[in-house]
């Protein structure tokens, strides 16, 4: 990729665990940050109908259902289909797009030290749930967070590891 084209491409920096997702733009400082859990309703048909602090709220409501993607005590990925979903959800909200806009490079940073590292199958699940949220060129990464410099230049810390 050209250093040209490098410049409109935007860039979003993710970092989850069970207990917040936080999805940050640093080109353009926009950050989303909330407890990962969706509102889904079954009637009439089955729809996200609120994320963060608005699905906490949605919850007394009759036939909606709070599920947290990444809330399962053995794995980060707990529901892989609500996970990309409301990865899309929290892009839309920092990544302004028109219709000409990119595709964003994603940095995926689960957070939290397992057991035993994180496993393959849950390093090509971020990956996979990123692009299926609308994401390209997308990195998993384990180590310490992230700068906004790091991020713009594209360039990771020895002390730390991209694993897709």
């Amino acid at each position: 990729m050209s250093i040209l084209a490098s410049r409109f491409i935007p860039i979003l920096y993710v970092q989850l665990s069970p207990d917040r997702l936080s999805v940050r733009n640093p080109k353009s400082g926009q950050y989303f940050s909330e407890v990962p859990e969706v509102a889904i309703a079954h009637v009439p048909k089955t729809k996200i109908v609120g994320i963060g602090a608005e699905a906490r709220q949605r919850a007394a409501e009759p036939s909606v259902e709070i599920v947290n993607p990444f809330g399962h005590p053995r794995t980060l990925v707990g529901d892989f289909t609500v996970g990309e979903q409301l990865l899309k959800a929290c892009f839309a909200r920092v990544n302004r797009s028109t219709w000409l806009s990119m595709a964003p490079r994603v940095v995926m940073h689960p957070l939290g030290d397992p057991a035993g590292g994180l496993t393959q199958v849950e390093i090509r699940a971020f990956h996979e749930m990123a692009v299926g949220a609308g994401g390209s060129l997308v990195k998993v990464w384990q180590g310490r967070p992230l700068t906004d410099a790091e991020l713009l230049s594209g360039t990771f810390p020895a002390e730390g590891a991209v694993l897709s």
